[in-house]
């Protein structure tokens, strides 16, 4: 019987390394264009500005069959958007109010990639869904002359008291969505591409006792940089 257990350790562990073995670790890091789209209370289009921000992290491709792999990792990422005034969102075109919110995230890809062979290295093109979770942040406030900071909080319901808070920001932690790229990996194993990220989840927060059509959605496009070990 100890044989037997033993003997189911080793092919274990065996088949475990050998999965490993097949797996392409990395590392990836780029810049990103953050906005946040959506409606304002009375329907119309919001369009905000961009912010620069930043993404990186770890990767991991594993292969599923010949030229395609499952790929994902945990990125430090950030989003947001130019003239968002959060709860009471203002188009772009406001001359007098003006938000800079940057709110940080981890990211969790979860994509399918197709790496076939071109020339010495391979195209990468991908998609897939991510989920995310905020875990800190801050939103400028230019209301000339007046300007002051605000701290970024996570809550999905609000009461009319912090509806009305000067000192927080809020807005929903959690947001998902999708994702597609396109680019080379050189043979040497460092690569680059294009992405492309769509928010499907509301992140402004309801408020009791009021009733608040409006909606923001992160959206973004960015260039990412990584290295294959």
């Amino acid at each position: 019987m100890k044989k037997k257990i033993l003997s189911v350790i080793v092919i274990s562990v065996l088949s475990v390394s050998a999965l490993l073995a097949q797996v392409d670790f990395g590392i990836v890091a780029g810049p990103s264009f953050q906005n946040m789209v959506g409606k304002d209370n009375g329907g119309d289009k919001i369009t905000n500005g961009l912010i620069v921000g930043f993404h990186a992290g770890v990767s991991a491709s594993i292969p599923i069959a010949t030229d395609f792999y499952f790929q994902t990792g945990l990125l430090f990422s950030q989003k947001g958007s130019r003239n968002n005034e959060g709860l009471l969102p203002t188009k772009a075109s406001d001359d007098e109010y003006h938000t800079t919110t940057r709110i940080s995230y981890i990211d969790l890809p979860l994509h399918l990639l197709f790496r076939p062979e071109f020339g010495s290295g391979h195209i990468l093109v991908g998609f897939g869904p991510y989920v995310a979770f905020g875990v800190a942040g801050k939103q400028e406030v230019d209301y000339s002359p007046i300007m002051y900071e605000q701290k970024i909080k996570f809550k999905s319901n609000l009461t009319v008291e912090e509806y009305w808070d000067m000192d927080n920001a809020y807005y929903r932690r959690f947001d998902a969505g999708a994702d597609i790229f396109a680019g080379y990996e050189l043979s040497m194993g460092l690569w680059f591409r294009l992405n492309a990220q769509l928010g499907l989840l509301d992140m402004i927060p309801d408020v009791d006792e009021y009733d608040n059509d409006s909606f923001l959605k992160n959206t973004g496009f960015g260039l990412s940089v990584g290295y294959n070990f």
